[in-house]
């Protein structure tokens, strides 16, 4: 496929700029594969669409503030690093994005706030690519505190066209976040809430976890037509050996396992075995699912409306059908549905 193919205008007041007021009361379209309908709902109303034995797969990757601003060091100029990886614990080795770029070379130091936190610049990666070292005298409990006092929630600027607020650390943070790593969150579990995760429980579903550690990648725009010769990014990822056992049981016993996220649709898809079966490992992955796409795992997704031409919309699209998501997505525009991280849910099964 083409990345023309996945064109398409959004209303700028279709993108959410903040969360609904409770999260499961996002709206929520369910599109049905088999017969091509659409229906219109409410985010709590998808127990209605599950049964005792069917596997929500959760990634319970956790966002950590990573956008810090620091000043160089003589000219004092203000200075914004994007933290997106850490290389090397012990050393406090990162790599970064800076900007402005053209100010920060090889050589120069940056201190954060008023903190005795100081990162020299040790290496150019890409234009705006940098490895840093922070020079901080602390433990490493005491550096991640500092990060996390010093830090901004992540959200995507470009898109979300608004200073972040106070309300975004737990906002942009699903409930069920446990393992730090991600710099984007995996939005489709926004919706969820103790009190729906606790009646999905009632009704006999399991609800299980993968981590995959979000990078900027999973968001950089894809600058080619022919979308066989766009490189993703390559993103940390773990499949644990419980969810392993309760996947393969209800796809034994034909049950649905939903993927929560396009973030947990390409982790199960990257961990496939002979003969069609979950398997338990952990490492990276760089799968880039478009259409046309043979699904091994997963049964049902759960995911966000994302923009044009994103690599999220062209996975959705492979598991959904090409046809039936660009239909559902100008349903969603005439519909006036949300757009982007804050915005509604779609089902599809």
């Amino acid at each position: 496929m083409k990345l023309s193919d996945f064109k398409f205008e959004v209303p700028k007041k279709l993108i959410s700029l903040y969360p609904s007021e409770n999260r499961d009361e996002s709206r929520l379209m369910v599109v049905h594969k088999d017969t091509g309908e659409i229906e219109h709902r409410i985010f709590k109303d998808i127990i209605e669409y599950f049964d005792e034995g069917d596997v929500f797969v959760t990634n319970n990757t956790k966002v950590f503030p990573a956008r810090l601003y620091g000043n160089k060091e003589k000219t004092g100029a203000k200075i914004e690093v994007f933290l997106l990886r850490e290389l090397n614990q012990e050393l406090r080795l990162w790599d970064v994005l800076v900007d402005p770029a053209r100010k920060i070379r090889v050589g120069n130091k940056l201190y954060f706030g008023d903190s005795d936190l100081v990162a020299e610049v040790i290496d150019n990666t890409t234009s705006r690519g940098r490895t840093i070292r922070f020079l901080f005298d602390g433990t490493d409990e005491e550096f991640y505190k500092t990060i996390d006092a010093l830090g901004e929630t992540p959200i995507l600027k470009e898109y979300i066209e608004r200073k972040v607020e106070e309300e975004d650390r737990a906002r942009y943070q699903t409930i069920y976040a446990e393992h730090v790593g991600a710099v984007a969150a995996p939005t489709a579990g926004l919706h969820f809430t103790p009190h729906l995760l606790k009646r999905l429980e009632i009704k006999g579903v399991e609800v299980s976890p993968i981590t995959l550690h979000i990078g900027l990648g999973t968001f950089r725009q894809v600058d080619v037509e022919d979308l066989t010769k766009h490189k993703m990014d390559s993103e940390n990822y773990d499949i644990p050996e419980p969810t392993v056992e309760l996947v393969n049981k209800a796809l034994d016993n034909k049950k649905r396992v939903v993927s929560v996220g396009t973030t947990s649709l390409k982790t199960v898809e990257s961990s496939v075995t002979a003969n069609n079966r979950l398997k338990a490992s952990s490492g990276w992955t760089d799968k880039f699912i478009i259409p046309p796409y043979d699904f091994k795992i997963a049964n049902a997704l759960i995911t966000n409306f994302h923009m044009p031409e994103s690599t999220l919309l062209m996975t959705t699209a492979a598991f959904g059908g090409y046809d039936l998501i660009m239909k559902a997505y100008q349903e969603a525009v005439k519909e006036k549905y949300k757009f982007f991280s804050y915005g509604d849910a779609m089902l599809i099964i």
